[in-house]
């Protein structure tokens, strides 16, 4: 394998010379950097890009870890992520957590000894071990949460507005006429079903709807969880369900089928977040959108930032769903 001094050696030119067109650290006549690029073609020669990065006290590296990448919701976050971590000449390390901590935590001492620049995180519900999250507020690599919060890590926060979203998805149904309001909830404990929580029940008791226990079921996000969920929802007899994400929906919908249910003829739908095919396969959902690649863009923004210390103090930005009406919720008559 070619080196850096056989390229300086095949082109006639220094050591030095080689690293500042490499590197484009400083000036290099035309002349003398065509015959250095000219060298690293015919040679084959690629830069040791871990040597340089630890000469220069980075690795130009972000590491990532979601909590499904089985998720459809995650791909779209960790594209916004990727993007701008790669136009700022960064490549991303990813992680997933299936929502455990024990495997949280071996991402995160994992990126940590593999010195990468800094990390985005979506939290898996529960707390840290104290010991790593003393290392995580003294280690020098920074954090983003992304998509859910953890008050006890200090760190920037990119979120989306879930109290809002919930409280969207639920006024929506009580303005059709529903009273009835069933919801399937997503993991206990997370930041994001809290908030959506805590939307459903602003909603109901800005319209004097009292919160009823029994219409309340709890998944855990995935797909299967949404039809045990929606089993039990469905012996309640709401007119109208919540669901707090698109893969509980369609276990959800599943369960309608099996009780010989459908929707929106026996029961109003509103599934969080939005895909394309949400528009095209029949029931056409009607979902609270959130900005998946925008959230995950901003946390990459955000990360860099930090990272090349332009801001000191935790920002938290809270981005703006919106309500895309479709066919799966109607009026209760």
């Amino acid at each position: 394998m070619a080196t850096i001094y056989d390229v300086g050696k095949h082109a006639g030119v220094s050591v030095a010379t080689v690293s500042s067109v490499i590197n484009n650290s400083s000036y290099v006549s035309p002349e003398l950097r065509k015959r250095v690029e000219a060298a690293i073609l015919e040679l084959n020669y690629s830069p040791n890009l871990l040597a340089r990065g630890l000469a220069r006290q980075t690795t130009l590296t972000i590491g990532v870890i979601v909590p499904d990448i089985a998720n459809f919701f995650y791909p779209e976050l960790v594209r916004g992520v990727e993007d701008k971590a790669n136009e700022a000449g960064y490549t991303i390390l990813l992680g997933s957590s299936d929502n455990q901590l024990a495997k949280e935590e071996l991402y995160l001492q994992l990126f940590l000894s593999k010195r990468v620049d800094g990390i985005v995180l979506i939290k898996s519900p529960g707390e840290m071990s104290p010991a790593l999250l003393r290392l995580l507020k003294t280690n020098a690599c920074p954090v983003v949460l992304l998509d859910r919060e953890y008050l006890a890590l200090p760190a920037d926060t990119v979120v989306a507005d879930d109290e809002g979203g919930g409280y969207l998805a639920t006024k929506h149904l009580l303005e059709l006429g529903h009273r009835r309001i069933g919801i399937i909830r997503g993991l206990p404990g997370a930041s994001t079903t809290e908030g959506r929580m805590s939307g459903y029940r602003t909603a109901l008791s800005e319209y004097k709807v009292e919160f009823d226990p029994l219409l309340v079921t709890t998944g855990d996000y995935g797909l299967e969880s949404g039809y045990t969920a929606g089993l039990e929802l469905l012996k309640q007899k709401p007119t109208a369900a919540f669901v707090m994400n698109y893969m509980m929906t369609i276990g959800f919908l599943r369960a309608l089928e099996e009780r010989k249910l459908s929707s929106p003829k026996d029961l109003s739908i509103v599934s969080y977040d939005d895909f394309i095919w949400n528009d095209v396969f029949p029931p056409r959902l009607t979902c609270i959108v959130q900005p998946k690649y925008k959230l995950g863009h901003r946390a990459a923004e955000i990360l860099l930032s930090r990272i090349q210390k332009k801001h000191k103090r935790p920002k938290r930005e809270v981005l703006e769903n919106t309500l895309q009406v479709r066919a799966s919720s109607v009026k209760h008559t």
